[in-house]
């Protein structure tokens, strides 16, 4: 099994589990992804979401010997990998609770796009990201481009990936490709710790602030004002929006349910 999901104190964790092989994405390993997010698509217990990866590196992209075994049909072979796994990419980017990655070591190629679809990344000190593709020829896929470019800018995104050249978790950091940089001791803990905290907050409002931001730049203000208002009565409804009046006046912690 490539990737495998539990789900706890309404955290869902999902693990990249082919550590021998730095994580690289083969077909079992997209099927595996595939289906993981259909599960979380339809689980209204699940809060928020952890990506992880067993093993010294998070992901090194895709899988080159099953690339060169599809000789002569590599542009189909690609098609329907690229074509799934975009698919699954857009699934657990719009899962309407927040999403958490931990990227630790080696983040390569279509591993890019896995670790920056979170809507926050954390990674470890170990951490060192290569774009790759052009490489060996191809172009990037997996969303690896779009999420550089929009987190770092469409220069920087040039840099990562016509240059190929590797990069520490401290210059991922400056560029804003990560969120957070913590020792590789701590890196599982600060992320488990996250996640919960995610989980316990106000899961519908996340979720309605989530599609806000993520959608913002293609909105005239106009489109994204009215949106706002839409989103804030819809908030309103909710048992979690009375719940954190109250505790404000009441000046306590707020106790959300999700609901």
């Amino acid at each position: 099994m490539r990737v495998r999901l539990e789900v706890r104190d309404a955290v869902a964790r999902i693990t990249l589990d082919r550590p021998d092989q730095g994580n690289a994405i083969d077909v079992e390993m997209k099927d595996g992804l595939a289906e993981a997010a259909t599960r979380l698509r339809d689980d209204p217990a699940v809060r928020a979401v952890l990506l992880v990866a067993a093993g010294k590196a998070f992901c090194v992209g895709g899988d080159i010997s099953e690339m060169r075994a599809a000789g002569a049909d590599l542009p189909a072979w690609i098609g329907e990998m690229a074509g799934a796994l975009g698919e699954t990419i857009r699934a657990l980017a719009g899962l309407p609770v927040p999403v958490v990655s931990a990227v630790q070591g080696p983040v390569a190629g279509g591993g890019i796009g896995l670790a920056l679809c979170a809507d926050l990344v954390l990674a470890g000190e170990s951490m060192r990201l290569r774009g790759g593709y052009t490489g060996i020829g191809l172009t990037p896929d997996l969303g690896a481009s779009w999420f550089v470019a929009r987190r770092a800018g469409e220069a920087r995104a040039k840099e990562v990936f016509f240059l190929n050249r590797t990069l520490s978790a401290s210059e991922c950091l400056a560029w804003g490709i990560v969120d957070a940089v913590h020792p590789d001791a701590a890196l599982s803990a600060e992320a488990d710790a996250l996640a919960r905290r995610l989980a316990s907050g106000a899961t519908a409002a996340l979720g309605r602030a989530k599609v806000l931001l993520d959608g913002a730049a293609r909105r005239s203000l106009e489109e994204h004002l009215a949106l706002e208002t839409e989103s804030m009565v819809a908030s309103a409804r909710t048992g979690d929006a009375r719940e954190g009046i109250a505790a404000f006046l009441e000046k306590r912690g707020a106790r959300f349910t999700g609901r």
